[in-house]
């Protein structure tokens, strides 16, 4: 994808040495584009864990590349199960981590120690361009809903021609979750791209901002029409018809169909379902986990540092950035990271092979070889 014409991906082998791993500093979006540089284990493991980078596609590529880095120091197996431990051990809920680090060690054990860094960096790197593929896929097959959209309003009694499609989006699931495209981003970009009118509505997505900092940030560069709303300001918007369908990510979606996503995802379902909008969850196959079918009692729920729902980093009237606290000094918070959206709150799903019915049925006949 583009930052003001010039084509990025999220995740990168440095050119120069061509064995450290570059990425951008999502932290530090959208007040400055800074690029990271992860030469170790530690500094990978330390980018997840912080939220430098994030997103499930894009943390289970570097987790693949960080473990490459890790057996750059020692490739021998009890290091190699180490550095994949510790690895598995930084993001609790995206499954993406523990299927990327399988699929590596799956390749390496196989693999005598002195050849294990070259095919490292060379699963690292299917990984990543399997990635790519599958996100371009999904816009593929994402795209003819908004057509349709598009198609139906400018159809409908009393629409002025022209008219965008209204899609409402939560958190961050663009090109920089993943390695290129996004997941619920894409087949936006594929409609812009092919001349389709639309218009995002991104939620801020609290308690870090993801969409108001981030989704905002790489529509903008990319030059998406959109406007940044309050996170309780979906279901209004749905009930005065100004949301055509909602398109989401998610972080780990059960064998029968249930979606965990960014908190706050399963009051935009709920709202969409009482207001009769379609609600979409984009994800590639590496999002689905076959072994958990009941996504409220199963799925682990991260629960993150309380000081991200007490405090609000912003830049000042004076061009500085600064860290102010929003609650009394008194009072605890609760930082539940991820909610779980059942499956029949949703449209259906959008994956690399087609879009289906969120049901285990659907997906065990779009998904026979994995189910």
């Amino acid at each position: 994808m583009k930052i003001d014409g010039t084509p990025y991906r999220a995740v990168w082998v440095d050119e120069g040495d061509r064995w450290s791993v570059r990425v951008i500093d999502q932290t530090k979006l959208p007040w400055s584009l800074d690029f990271l540089r992860l030469a170790t284990l530690r500094q990978a493991a330390h980018a997840i864990t912080s939220m430098q980078i994030r997103g499930a596609p894009l943390i289970g590529v570097v987790a693949a590349y960080g473990l490459a880095l890790a057996l750059r120091d020692d490739p021998s197996t009890d290091a190699m199960e180490r550095a994949a431990a510790q690895l598995a051990g930084t993001r609790p809920t995206a499954i993406n981590l523990r299927w990327a680090l399988d699929r590596m060690l799956t390749r390496l054990r196989n693999t005598l120690a002195g050849q294990r860094v070259a095919a490292a960096y060379a699963e690292a790197a299917a990984i990543a361009e399997e990635d790519v593929e599958q996100n371009a896929a999904i816009g593929r097959h994402g795209l003819p809903l908004i057509q349709q959209a598009a198609e139906a309003k400018a159809g409908a009694e009393g629409t002025t021609p022209g008219q965008p499609v209204n899609i409402l989006t939560h958190c961050n699931a663009g090109w920089l979750a993943t390695v290129d495209w996004g997941t619920a981003l894409a087949p936006i970009y594929m409609a812009h791209d092919a001349g389709v009118p639309v218009h995002v509505w991104v939620d801020e997505t609290r308690p870090r901002n993801q969409g108001a900092a981030l989704t905002a940030w790489e529509l903008g560069r990319h030059g998406v029409p959109h406007t940044v709303i309050s996170d309780n300001a979906g279901g209004h918007l749905m009930q005065h018809g100004r949301v055509d369908l909602a398109i989401v990510g998610a972080d780990r979606v059960t064998r029968t169909g249930d979606a965990a996503n960014k908190i706050g995802t399963y009051l935009k379902a709920l709202a969409a379902h009482d207001n009769k909008v379609p609600f979409w969850v984009a994800v590639p196959s590496s999002t689905i986990d076959w072994t958990v079918s009941d996504g409220v009692r199963d799925i682990p729920i991260e629960e993150r540092d309380a000081t991200e729902v007490t405090t609000v980093t912003g830049r000042g009237t004076d061009g500085q950035l600064a860290t102010v606290r929003v609650t009394p000094t008194s009072s605890p918070a609760a930082n539940p990271a991820f909610d779980v959206t059942p499956a029949r709150l949703l449209t259906g799903l959008i994956t690399e092979r087609g879009r289906c019915e969120a049901t285990a049925e659907s997906l065990q006949a779009m998904f026979r070889d994995r189910a």
